[in-house]
């Protein structure tokens, strides 16, 4: 199993995006919010079903086994400054001024929720979010829950169809809902040769 390097912050921290899973879903969104200077913190605790995985699906991928797919999408959501934590949610709350996140080594408040445990649906259920009559989150296409600013993402919304490239998908287009929120119109991550840094 991949071991884990995670960045330590400070008990009670804010950020703007709190993201709890790190699968596929959970890895894209942080990617996207710390590409585009969301304060983003995602808590992972490497139980993700990509340790059983090996990609040969995914775009511009050929072969590649999961715990590989998960260190590199790691790397690229810290190198944009996602903050990764290796600690379990225990609990979302909704307050007036957005969410608290608890785990057992504290308390952290954000504005944004993008949750991507997989089938595990119970901090979803605590939070008072809609459920579909297959017993899966009821999401828009924006991946956003009957719950304002709170997105479920990959098989938390999806009876069936997981596969990797479909719960990156939806980590985007939760985090491109987010940036449209924040900026007042419609965000379209669009990047050209001429964003490549040079080396």
């Amino acid at each position: 199993m991949v071991r884990l390097f995670f960045e330590a912050l400070l008990p009670s921290c804010m950020a703007d995006i709190v993201i709890v899973g790190g699968g596929p879903a959970g890895l894209s969104a942080a990617l996207y919010a710390a590409k585009n200077d969301l304060d983003t913190v995602l808590f992972d605790t490497d139980e993700s079903w990509m340790h059983k995985a090996h990609l040969f699906n995914y775009p511009a991928i050929r072969s590649i086994s999961g715990d590989e797919f998960l260190a590199v999408t790691r790397g690229q959501a810290s190198d944009r400054g996602a903050a990764l934590r290796d600690e379990e949610v225990t609990d979302v709350a909704q307050t007036d001024e957005g969410f608290v996140v608890t785990t057992a080594d504290g308390e952290y408040t954000a504005s944004y929720v993008v949750l991507a445990t997989g089938g595990d649906r119970s901090l979803a259920e605590g939070l008072g979010c809609a459920f579909t009559d297959e017993e899966v989150v009821d999401v828009d296409l924006d991946m956003e829950t009957s719950v304002e600013n709170v997105y479920a993402t990959g098989a938390m919304g999806r009876a069936e169809k997981w596969q990797a490239v479909i719960a990156s998908g939806d980590g985007a287009a939760a985090v491109l809902d987010i940036l449209s929120k924040e900026k007042g119109e419609y965000y379209h991550d669009f990047d050209m040769p001429s964003d490549v840094p040079e080396l």
